[in-house]
């Protein structure tokens, strides 16, 4: 499964690791990636979502609602 946040949409970041003595190897920054369930009142259902520390705190403040009916728009499966 893909690393990326289903609502705010990021993903890892790619840069270089550097030693103490400056040698450079690469390496990844993975989000910071939960697995939620949500209910979704008007619809009656639970809703499962693979969102970021960040998503979560969008889902907070704009509520679930808001943000099923976005990724809906966007055409993302649910």
């Amino acid at each position: 499964m893909s690393k990326v946040c289903q609502v705010t949409g990021s993903r890892p970041g790619y840069g270089k690791q550097v030693s103490h003595s400056h040698r450079r190897t690469s390496r990844r920054w993975e989000p910071n990636l939960q697995n939620r369930r949500y209910w979704l009142p008007g619809e009656n259902r639970w809703v499962r979502l693979r969102v970021s520390a960040q998503g979560i705190k969008t889902i907070d403040k704009r509520g679930i609602e808001a943000v099923v009916a976005e990724l809906k728009a966007k055409g993302v499966k649910l």
